[in-house]
């Protein structure tokens, strides 16, 4: 990638975050970048195209950040826990322009949606993993547990403010809450 496509790139990403998918025309990033339509074309083949390319970097380098934080720890509640404080630190870092665009996945064109699932389906794989490995009651759903937990995870950046709990203290906090463990004094179950 040549430095002028990265930063068609950049550029394309922070009015997406900015004014969001539907605001931003193509238009807008050539001037951001000072291309005009013709020459922005040979960067880009279409504003939807240039949306997916950025999700599949940011979210291929989220995963890549997950992975990495929980691989050198073997207790399965601290992985959890490092997954859900890596993935706060990824989403409320304010340089971060991957929250803002993904909160517009529901106003995103059907096609557009769909070629972003896939990567996003990666991240949740992580977390399944992680809660398989778990030693939950059994009668809790894991499904419902990964669900509940990945909604939880991607919601915060549209209440957290920047003070009084860094994003790892409510990554931390979020693990704890979340910490269901079968009962030590009985049988599975019990």
């Amino acid at each position: 990638m040549t430095e002028r496509h990265r930063e068609v790139l950049e550029a394309a990403a922070a009015l997406f975050a900015e004014k969001g998918y539907a605001a931003t025309s193509v238009r807008d990033i050539g001037e951001k970048v000072g291309l005009l339509g013709g020459s922005l074309y040979y960067y880009i083949r279409s504003k939807e195209e240039l949306f997916v390319r950025i999700h599949e970097i940011a979210l291929r380098m989220g995963a890549r950040r997950l992975t990495a934080a929980i691989a050198g720890a073997s207790d399965p509640w601290e992985r959890l826990t490092l997954a859900c404080v890596t993935m706060l630190e990824i989403q409320l870092d304010p340089q971060s322009l991957t929250m803002p665009m993904m909160n517009e996945m529901r106003v995103l064109p059907a096609e557009v949606r769909a070629r972003l699932v896939p990567q996003r389906d990666a991240i949740e794989a992580i977390y399944a993993r992680l809660i398989a490995d778990l030693p939950l009651a059994d009668d809790i759903d894991r499904d419902v547990y990964r669900l509940l937990l990945l909604t939880l995870l991607n919601n915060v950046s549209g209440w957290y403010r920047a003070g009084r709990l860094s994003p790892e203290d409510i990554g931390r906090q979020i693990a704890r809450l979340f910490r269901h463990e079968r009962p030590a004094d009985g049988p599975p179950g019990a």
